[in-house]
This record gives structure tokens, C-alpha cells and sequence, in this order.
């Protein structure tokens, strides 16, 4: 019977860039991921992908940003005065922290530059702006 929404599924899967890197895989997990279709609990374009598939399938598939984790946005990346961030924090380039949003959300953010007086911080989720190529098997439907 083929997959639909509300089916709980398990796969194997790997998830390469364009540039042939992995970025995720059910193996660096130790286990097939499992998700109730239809539910948002994984991209859009992942679920789409899976819809119509029976157990035991294996299929490639590209997902372009729109239907991933969106466009990279110049605007989610901001210059913010050090002395607004954690003085207990050792703060280096490129390491990820959380920030507190105005509202009150914490948000993760990667350091892209440290100044003397100010860091930029970007907001934009790591794959944002990158289309995602996946290779599936689908483990148990």
C-alpha cells in the first residue's frame, strides 16, 4: 500500500549538497528516521517526496531552497555591540550560541566575524539558500 499522509514511516536516508557533501545521514544517527506523513515534522519537500512510495522503494530526489529551509535572507544577519552578549562566554568565530530574540525566543546564531566593539551574527538556519539532495530507502511503512 503506498505511503500517504498519516502514515508512520521509517527510512534510510542521505542528504549531500551540490558539491557531493554530506550533510546529514540516518547512519550518523545510529537509525532509520521515523515521521508520521503530513504531520510538518520534516521539509515540505521531503515529505512530498516520500508520498506514494511502498516499503522497501529507494529513490534520489533534489529539494530546491523554497521547499527546504528557505532562501538565505541578508537580513537575518546583524552587527550586535559585544557588550550585548554573555561577558562568561568565550565568543570565537564561527561558533554557534544562542541569542534572545526582543520577544523573548532564543534563537540560534552562528558568529560570522568578531570586531572590537561589535560581532555580526547570522540567524539564517545553516542550509538556508542551499538546494539538498536526498537518496532514500524506505525502511518499514
Amino acid at each position: 500500500m503506498s505511503i500517504k499522509d498519516g502514515d508512520t514511516i521509517k527510512i534510510d536516508y542521505t542528504g549531500k549538497l551540490d558539491d557531493g557533501s554530506v550533510f546529514d545521514s540516518s547512519e550518523k544517527h545510529g537509525e532509520p528516521l521515523e515521521f508520521t506523513v503530513g504531520e510538518g515534522q520534516v521539509i515540505s519537500g521531503f515529505e512530498e517526496a516520500v508520498r506514494g512510495m511502498d516499503e522497501g522503494d529507494e529513490k534520489e530526489f533534489r529539494i530546491e531552497p523554497s521547499e527546504a529551509y528557505g532562501e538565505y535572507n541578508e537580513n537575518l544577519s546583524q552587527q550586535v555591540p559585544k557588550d550585548a552578549i554573555q561577558a562568561n562566554m568565550d565568543i570565537q568565530e564561527g561558533m554557534m550560541i544562542l541569542v534572545r530574540t526582543p520577544d523573548g525566543r532564543e534563537m540560534p546564531a552562528k558568529v560570522t566575524r568578531m570586531g572590537d566593539e561589535e560581532i555580526t551574527l547570522d540567524m539564517n538556519h545553516p542550509l538556508a539558500g542551499k538546494a539538498l539532495n536526498f537518496n532514500i530507502k524506505i525502511v518499514e511503512a
